[in-house]
């Protein structure tokens, strides 16, 4: 039985989280994690998030339950993931990391640790996001420079960073594929006179509203048609499964950086 252990355990991806290890066969939460702050510290996990009473106390130090887990599940924020990083490449435990939002330097810092340990890190784990992530290259490599490419993404109120994690991996997949450099060509809002856009310009619009749990659409625009690929949630539960297979996955495979196209044999 693999053991688990999850971070952020009272956020809403760590409830979901939770749920999901909960009601698989194949695995058993062993650990759950939240702020040394939170008022919840020794509290029944279980009762935490609405489930019956399991007996995982919530602490707010992971090195206090190091002996209990396989693998970390870390959807949380890049100042606590990098600091997860550092404790797990100690204890050698292998990871599964949904943060978003890490600059350019901690994105450095996570590539770094996986010389130590198993880690799969992406974007997003839904699987259909990911098959996504397919269907854009081809996209791209089809259509080439013949269209104008606008990536839309819409996320709840409550999402600190934008665009999101998603959204900019999408936009990496389709420079990539036409050899292009995101960071020179990426336009992020418009607003005024800016002018008609560049063949080359990769678009971004972020809508923050409600309760959305997440949408991605990338707009292939040409003069007489246009193709747009869309993944549209409904539930974090699709993310929580991605993570859980991807946590089943990694246990056991040899130090390195690996994603969710890793995970479904995509690559």
């Amino acid at each position: 039985m693999l053991r688990v252990a999850i971070t952020g355990a009272v956020g809403r991806m760590g409830k979901t989280l939770i749920e999901t290890v909960q009601a698989s066969p194949q695995m058993v939460l062993t650990a759950a994690v939240d702020r040394p702050d939170s008022s919840l510290i020794g509290a029944d996990v279980g009762e935490v998030v609405g489930l019956d009473k399991i007996g995982i106390q919530i602490v707010g130090d992971l090195t206090q339950v190091l002996d209990s887990f396989d693998v970390l599940i870390d959807f949380t924020h890049p100042t606590v993931t990098l600091k997860n990083i550092e404790i797990c490449c100690k204890a050698n435990k292998a990871m599964v990391i949904g943060t978003t939002g890490f600059s350019s330097a901690e994105r450095g810092q996570l590539e770094a640790a996986c010389h130590n340990i198993p880690i799969v890190f992406a974007a997003n784990f839904s699987v259909g996001v990911n098959l996504c992530f397919k269907l854009v290259e081809t996209a791209a490599r089809v259509l080439g420079n013949d269209v104008d490419i606008e990536i839309i993404e819409a996320h709840h109120r409550d999402k600190v960073d934008a665009p999101s994690g998603t959204a900019l991996r999408m936009g990496e997949v389709v420079a990539d594929a036409l050899g292009r450099d995101l960071a020179k060509v990426a336009v992020y809002g418009r607003e005024g006179q800016t002018g008609a856009r560049t063949r080359e310009a990769i678009g971004f619009a972020t809508i923050r509203a409600g309760d959305i749990v997440g949408e991605h659409t990338v707009l292939f625009a040409a003069d007489g048609e246009r193709i747009e690929i869309t993944h549209k949630a409904s539930s974090r539960m699709t993310f929580a499964k991605g993570a859980t297979r991807s946590a089943r996955w990694v246990v056991g495979k040899p130090a390195g950086l690996y994603d969710m196209q890793d995970v479904l044999g995509l690559k």
